[in-house]
């Protein structure tokens, strides 16, 4: 049975971790603009605040589609691992563990979330399996 349910479970948390990187992407570009977004990494010490965000708001946008496809898994729930610990570490480490407090309780859970999608096959429907399976079934038939 939990052999049958993994590839669907993994789909399943792939689609929704995929759609908070995606939607917290998007606002970095339409809610706040990257100006703000510049503004507020600025406010918190992040170096180099004029490139880091409009590349955290690339990177979230594109490796939220790339959860939900479930494509190059391994590189995309790397990148957003570090950049969730980019976020303890320069805007909720100082407020805690709690997320109602603003500290690090959710951020750290979207790591965690990242890196095991990422490492994981990725389940049901994921373009990285479904393109290993076409790239060995050609090995062999060559």
């Amino acid at each position: 049975m939990v052999d049958q349910a993994r590839p669907i479970v993994l789909l399943l948390a792939r689609i929704a971790v995929g759609v908070i990187f995606l939607v917290h992407g998007y606002q970095k570009f339409a809610t706040m603009g990257i100006a703000g977004t510049t503004k507020f990494f600025e406010s918190v010490g992040i170096p180099l605040a004029g490139v880091a965000a409009p590349a955290v708001a690339v990177l979230e946008v594109a490796g939220g589609l790339a959860l939900i496809l479930g494509a190059a898994l391994p590189i995309v729930g790397t990148l957003l691992a570090i950049n969730m610990i980019g976020a303890v570490v320069f805007v909720h480490a100082a407020n805690g563990f709690g997320a109602a407090e603003g500290g690090y309780e959710f951020v750290l859970t979207l790591a965690a979330a990242s890196l095991a999608i990422g490492f994981s096959g990725g389940g049901a429907l994921a373009l990285d399996r479904v393109l290993g399976r076409r790239r060995t079934a050609e090995t062999v038939s060559v």
